[in-house]
């Protein structure tokens, strides 16, 4: 089984110099990527409008169901 815990290379947030040069890559595709979008959302791509509303509201809350089919007893004394 491999070890999942602690510090490995690749993990983490990228430094903000990294995050800065990517940033500085994509800007001269901001027209083009909202014209895309525009177009997709006047074709009724449902991806597109998902897309849009999670950006402009917010995701809606999810919820998750629990549901408990065995109970464990646990003792913590000796």
């Amino acid at each position: 089984m491999e070890n999942r815990g602690g510090k490995r290379k690749g993990s983490g947030r990228k430094s903000k110099s990294e995050e800065s040069a990517l940033i500085e890559k994509l800007t001269p595709l901001e027209e083009s990527a909202y014209k895309a979008l525009k177009n997709a959302i006047s074709d009724d791509e449902g991806w597109a409008i998902k897309l849009f509303f999670e950006y402009m509201y917010g995701k809606p809350k999810q919820s998750t169901d629990l549901k408990v089919t065995e109970v464990i007893d646990i003792s913590f004394e000796d």
